[in-house]
């Protein structure tokens, strides 16, 4: 009896999973869409231009020709919110993919040499992992200044440590395993076993903390452009958007708020789904090979 309840637990969770996971490609996979239509919608004229509003009444509510009505200037919000996709999705990816192209490998090397370099590196990262990351890439943006490139620069800073982390505790168990101290034993070098053992092994947390990375970089980009340290307001940018949205939601201009934050916090969704569906996903894997074997 407790067997079958202990399956049916390992399956209903198996389930939520996959769900999560599905729903979780779905919208991130939506947010691409749309940040890739968007700009090719405004060129051709489908959609009026995010930054001109010149012709529009401003904080007009939402009607039929404002879809989610226009801001202070009267832009239009729906355009706005939609041009911001692309351009969070282009700050995350860029900052992510550059985190973990330094951090991997720094992870994989200090595990694997131990000694100084490793004691070195550690402390370097642990003192970067404590503080916090929102007062850290707030730090870092106003130091580098506003823009895309900075504000990407910005968080690629912050995620390194967390990569650094995660592979150089699976490299430095890994690096004492048999079949490791084997290769070694028959003269293959550093390099050799750093790209044969060690990578295929500590690969395959990347892609649960890579998502669960960008939910987060998402709300730190938004923290970022709220206090004024993101992108320039001639880029649509759901952080910055909220921010002069404030003055404004007292009075009862509800619009300018909303949509930017539901979008943010949809998106945000998406990924913390993504990530947790698969992360469950690969406990599953691993320990039903290794209950196979």
């Amino acid at each position: 009896m407790l067997l079958l309840l202990r399956r049916a637990t390992t399956l209903s969770a198996r389930t939520l999973s996959a769900r999560m996971a599905r729903w979780g490609v779905v919208i991130v996979l939506l947010y691409v869409l749309v940040a890739l239509l968007t700009p090719l919608l405004v060129q051709v004229g489908w959609l009026p231009d995010p930054n001109v509003g010149l012709d529009n009444p401003i904080y007009a509510p939402p009607s039929p020709a404002h879809w989610c009505g226009t801001d202070r200037l009267g832009r239009d919000v729906c355009v706005r919110t939609l041009s911001a996709s692309g351009v969070a999705l282009q700050v995350v990816v860029l900052a992510l993919v550059v985190a973990l192209v330094i951090g991997v490998p720094l992870g994989m090397v200090s595990g694997y040499l131990g000694g100084g370099v490793d004691r070195l590196l550690v402390l370097l990262m642990d003192t970067l992992y404590t503080l916090p990351v929102l007062l850290l890439s707030v730090v870092l943006a106003f130091l580098l200044g506003r823009g895309l490139p900075n504000a990407a620069a910005a968080l690629c800073v912050v995620y390194i440590p967390q990569y650094f982390r995660v592979v150089r505790n699976q490299s430095a168990q890994v690096k004492a395993e048999l079949y490791v101290e084997a290769a070694q034993s028959l003269g293959a070098g550093p390099a050799w076993i750093l790209r044969r053992y060690l990578l295929r092994n500590v690969i395959t947390s990347v892609p649960v903390l890579l998502t669960l990375n960008a939910a987060d970089a998402v709300l730190v980009l938004g923290g970022l452009g709220f206090l004024g340290l993101g992108l320039p307001e001639t880029i649509p940018e759901w952080g910055g958007d909220l921010q002069q949205a404030l003055t404004a939601l007292p009075t009862g201009i509800w619009w300018t708020a909303l949509y930017p934050g539901l979008a943010m916090f949809v998106l945000v969704l998406g990924l913390s789904f993504l990530g947790e569906g698969l992360e469950s996903w690969l406990s599953g894997s691993t320990a039903g090979s290794r209950a196979a074997q």
